[in-house]
This record gives structure tokens, C-alpha cells and sequence, in this order.
């Protein structure tokens, strides 16, 4: 794969799978932080109220080196690693599934419930939008007012995202910018007077 991308989704799936009585709802998708997955998880465990079971696992960051996996009361490593396991397979980074289960009043035994766990969220990637992103380096540049034009310029030509501004003499703008450009981007705002790069400190949480 590019050193410049990593893969994950792009569009949410979902799947349903069943096994005597017992309904597993599978839900993919990608996430940017810790936080992020939180107010998912708590929306779909607010739309499912009376599930027995919110198992999970999630990669977060392109190089998807923070990870957890739960299997929320289920016998343990029957649905995390394998939900885990998944997102490997596919090569799936910035991504998370959950998988809700409705009792059905029959235990599935732990091969069946492992069975269950895996299908349903192959399943919901599988019915899900894969693809590639941009590495990128999120931070702050600094510039005079007068820049403003060429700042948006530097901004087009290397396909920059704009995540924030606040204006002044001396504005500031919170941007990301691709790692397959970043060094000519840092080239230009070093020999540019007036003008600075700091890279964002804040950790994924």
C-alpha cells in the first residue's frame, strides 16, 4: 500500500445475522478518536435499549496502534478478538464494528457464539464502503493578514483541509495537510516572512 494512504471506510455498513432465536445487528464504520467511537457506541446502545449483549473493537489513527476490544459479558474472547480480527483481515485502520446481540433463549456454546461474532461483522464491513485516505499532519499556521491570498493559494494547490480559523492581525488556521506534500508546504511557510507552522500536540483520546 502507498506509505501515503491508509485503507478504512468510507461508508457505514450493516448486517443482521441469526442463530437459534439469538439476533446479532453488526454496524461498521470509521471513527478519527477514542471519543468519537464513545458517542457511536452510545447511539446505538440507545437504539437498541433491551440488547443483552454491545461487543466492540476499534483501531484509531491511520496506523491503527490504539485498539480495544470488548466482549461485554459474553464468555471471554468469543466476540472482541474476533470482531478484532475482522478489521486485520480487511486492513481496516481509523475503523471500529460493534455488534448488538438480542438473546433468543438458547445458548449458542462458545463455537457458536464465535461463529456469530465473526460472521455478522464480516458481514456489516463487507456491506460497508472500504477505501483509502490521506496520511495527514493536523497543526497550525501562523501569518500576517496581508497573506491571506496566498495562504488560500498554498491552501488549493496542495489540497489542504481547512479545520478552524481565527482571524486578526496575526490570524491562525488549523489545518491538515498531506504527508505526501508536507515537507514542500513546510518549505514554503520557513522562507516566508511572517509567516509559522506549529504541529498539533493534542493526543488521540
Amino acid at each position: 500500500m502507498d506509505a501515503f494512504v491508509y485503507r478504512t471506510i468510507l461508508k457505514t455498513g450493516k448486517s443482521v445475522y441469526t442463530d437459534r432465536g439469538s439476533r446479532f445487528l453488526g454496524y461498521a464504520f470509521s471513527i478519527d478518536s477514542k471519543t468519537q467511537f464513545k458517542e457511536r457506541m452510545k447511539a446505538i446502545v440507545d437504539l437498541h435499549p433491551k440488547a443483552s449483549h454491545y461487543c466492540y473493537a476499534y483501531r484509531v489513527g491511520h496506523d491503527g496502534q490504539v485498539w480495544r476490544c470488548s466482549d461485554n459479558g459474553e464468555p471471554a474472547g468469543v466476540a472482541g478478538r474476533p470482531l478484532l480480527g475482522q478489521l486485520d483481515s480487511f486492513g481496516l485502520s481509523s475503523a471500529a464494528v460493534i455488534v448488538v446481540r438480542y438473546f433468543g433463549g438458547t445458548l449458542l456454546g462458545v463455537p457458536g457464539l464465535i461463529q456469530a461474532y465473526r460472521t455478522c461483522s464480516k458481514q456489516s464491513i463487507e456491506n460497508a464502503q472500504l477505501g483509502e485516505k490521506p496520511i495527514v499532519k493536523s497543526g497550525w499556521i501562523y501569518y500576517d493578514y496581508t497573506q491571506e491570498h496566498y495562504v488560500r493559494r498554498i491552501i488549493e494547490q496542495f489540497n489542504i483541509s481547512i479545520l478552524g480559523t481565527e482571524q486578526g492581525i496575526f490570524p491562525k488556521m488549523q489545518i491538515e495537510i498531506p504527508v505526501s506534500s508536507f515537507e514542500q508546504v513546510l518549505e514554503i511557510v520557513a522562507t516566508t516572512p511572517s509567516m509559522q507552522w506549529k504541529e498539533d500536540e493534542l493526543l488521540r483520546l
